[in-house]
């Protein structure tokens, strides 16, 4: 498989992308020891439609999105659309410098560039674009939502298709670009706020239950960080913070060395398997013989602990929650010289993986992950309730 990495791509492409701590109560228990990607189309009632043909896996595939409409309908508010290969590619560009691409329909950033102490700009976002097994590009990295909601009798739904449904803000101050996904119900929305401004690119999560019943969300917000190596990479601010060990993410959107074996990570079947097996609802097969929950009933001494070190070199392999970590952490890249706030609100985890530094410098694997989680304990809606929840990348090099 060829394999371009940050700002190489194929040629199609290469125009448009670039590659005080609060402690939680010590009581703080795990509900979900999964993680998941689910992969599942859904429908959307707010123009501009989105072809249901467009569903995982997620080579490129075409999709009636009106580029031209897009560009004459929001005009004035400092975003660009392309027609790439039949994905529409948002650009937003603000006077400052700083830029943002993200692809529809499904809602993956895959590069935020950001000016500079020096004068110039720098790709924060680690993007790899592959060929397919059907010969087609391949998009990983970047800024993805992994989440999915469970509701009352067993009904698992995830967001993985976005339409666009407003663009706000201008090019000299900051600029919205609002998403939207629903259910095939309309029982559940989510809104995904995607906000560029001078030193920051936020992402905020408006999750809206209709339904009668409880909803629980599951899932967190992916970004790889582009480093020179994660042995000339740290984590500052971590001490004291309460953490448990878990294997990667299964993800269209992770990248996975593959020193990785892919039995040791975690898809949405067997998350969906766990929790009928916790609910008691499962079958007696399933209950007896569920292989996930074995390979996950580690010692606790293996899977829980306390961080030690509050500069955290990253150059171990690790994936990793944090259940009490500071609201913001700061990543150091003493290779590029340079660093990122990455904060949250709304979400009390912070899952982090490294691939570690068995690789080369500024290759494909060169980059860390960070990002809210609410992956071990899910939030719970109720019945016509409104939750509101986002990242922070915030750039304190200028």
């Amino acid at each position: 498989m060829a394999c371009s990495c940050s700002s190489v791509f194929s040629p199609n492409l290469s125009t448009i992308f670039s590659s005080k701590a609060t402690k939680l109560s010590p009581s703080y228990q795990p509900t979900n020891l999964f993680f998941f990607n689910a992969i599942q189309p859904n429908s959307i009632k707010r123009e501009f439609p989105i072809a249901p043909s467009v569903a995982a896996p997620f080579p490129y595939q075409q999709s009636p999105i009106n580029v031209d409409y897009l560009e004459e309908e929001f005009s004035g508010h400092g975003v660009t659309f392309e027609d790439v290969g039949g994905t529409c590619v948002a650009t937003m560009t603000l006077e400052n410098g700083s830029t943002a691409t993200l692809m529809l329909p499904r809602g993956l950033i895959t590069s935020y560039k950001a000016p500079m102490w020096h004068g110039g700009s720098v790709e924060l976002l680690h993007t790899v674009v592959s060929e397919g097994e059907d010969g087609g590009a391949v998009v990983q990295g970047g800024v993805s939502m992994e989440f999915s909601c469970l509701s009352d009798g067993g009904v698992l739904w995830s967001p993985c298709d976005w339409s666009l449904w407003d663009v706000r803000g201008n090019p000299q101050e900051s600029i919205q670009v609002e998403l939207i996904s629903r259910d095939t119900e309309d029982m559940i929305e989510i809104k995904n706020i995607v906000n560029l401004q001078e030193s920051c690119l936020s992402s905020e999560l408006v999750v809206s239950n209709l339904k009668s019943s409880p909803l629980q969300l599951t899932g967190c917000v992916i970004s790889h960080l582009t480093v020179s190596t994660p042995e000339a990479t740290y984590a500052v601010g971590l001490e004291g913070s309460d953490f448990f060990n878990r294997s990667p993410l299964s993800s269209d959107f992770l990248i996975i060395p593959p020193d990785i074996p892919q039995e040791n990570m975690f898809s949405i079947s067997q998350l969906w398997s766990q929790l009928r097996f916790l609910s008691g609802t499962g079958t007696a097969s399933e209950r007896k013989g569920d292989e996930l929950e074995g390979r996950l009933v580690e010692s606790e001494e293996e899977m829980e602990g306390e961080e030690s070190d509050n500069y955290k070199q990253l150059t171990e392999q690790m994936s990793r929650i944090y259940t009490s970590a500071p609201t913001y952490l700061t990543v150091i890249d003493r290779g590029r010289r340079n660093s990122i706030i990455a904060g949250r609100s709304g979400f009390d985890e912070v899952y982090m993986f490294s691939p570690g530094s068995s690789h080369e410098f500024y290759s494909k694997y060169s980059y860390i992950c960070i990002g809210p989680s609410a992956m071990l304990k899910p939030i719970i809606l109720k019945p016509g309730e409104v939750w509101r929840g986002g990242q922070h990348l915030q750039n304190p090099n200028l």
